[in-house]
C-alpha cells in the first residue's frame, strides 16, 4: 500500500473511534432517588405550605405504592 491509503485507512479508523466516545445531545441523566428522600422532600414541601394536605397523603401513597 502506498502512505496516501495508509494515512487515509488510519484516520478514517481514528475519526469513527473517537466517535464512539461521544456523548449524544439526546442522552438524559438518570438521577435515582430513594423513597425515603422522596418522602423527606414531599413532607418539606407540605411544612412549606407548597402543597395541600390532599396532595401531601395522595402523592405519599403514590411513593409508597411505587416501591413495592
Amino acid at each position: 500500500m502506498n502512505t496516501a491509503k495508509v494515512t487515509a485507512i488510519l484516520l478514517c479508523a481514528a475519526l469513527a473511534l473517537t466517535a464512539c466516545g461521544r456523548k449524544s445531545q439526546s442522552e438524559a441523566t438518570v438521577i435515582a432517588v430513594s423513597t425515603g428522600q422522596q418522602l423527606t422532600d414531599l413532607k418539606a414541601a407540605y411544612d412549606a405550605g407548597a402543597i395541600s394536605q390532599s396532595e401531601y397523603e395522595e402523592k405519599r401513597e403514590e411513593i409508597l405504592a411505587a416501591e413495592g
